[in-house]
């Protein structure tokens, strides 16, 4: 068993995001079980990851909006080994990258699913699951 900094590795969390400032919105919607995104108010373009300006029209015209946590797999991988020991009892997770019906994309982890059933296109929406005290956006299939 390896140790770090006299902490047993089987013994460490799984990390939990850091809100900072432009993300502190997102993660707030999602402490209440709200998938939130960015929309510019000059070009009418929703963003996802949270920025401070639009990347289409660089205005910093942007609002808060709730997304309908629905959309379908864009591309996806199957993790069969565990990147870090905290991760040890989630393999094999699936790591996906969700394409909203909004059109942006969100990376996150299809769940309650058997991994071999997932397949690019596939219909999914929003779940929110604790992690450390922390609800993240985790989306399963419909």
């Amino acid at each position: 068993m390896y140790i770090r900094e006299g902490i047993k590795m089987d013994q460490i969390t799984k990390p939990t995001p850091i809100a900072d400032g432009d993300s502190g919105p997102f993660w707030e919607g999602c402490q209440e079980e709200k998938l939130v995104i960015q929309k510019c108010k000059e070009c009418d373009n929703h963003i996802f990851y949270p920025r401070y300006v639009c990347p289409n029209c660089m205005s910093d015209d942007l609002q808060w909006v709730e997304a309908c946590g629905k959309g379908k797999v864009y591309s996806y991988t199957i993790a069969r080994r565990a990147a870090h020991p905290s991760f040890k009892a989630d393999v094999p997770y699936v790591v996906a990258l969700i394409e909203l019906k909004e059109g942006v994309r969100i990376m996150s982890n299809i769940i309650n699913c058997d991994v071999e059933e997932v397949d690019c296109d596939m219909d999914v929406r929003v779940v929110f699951k604790d992690q450390e005290g922390m609800l993240i956006p985790k989306f399963e299939l419909i």
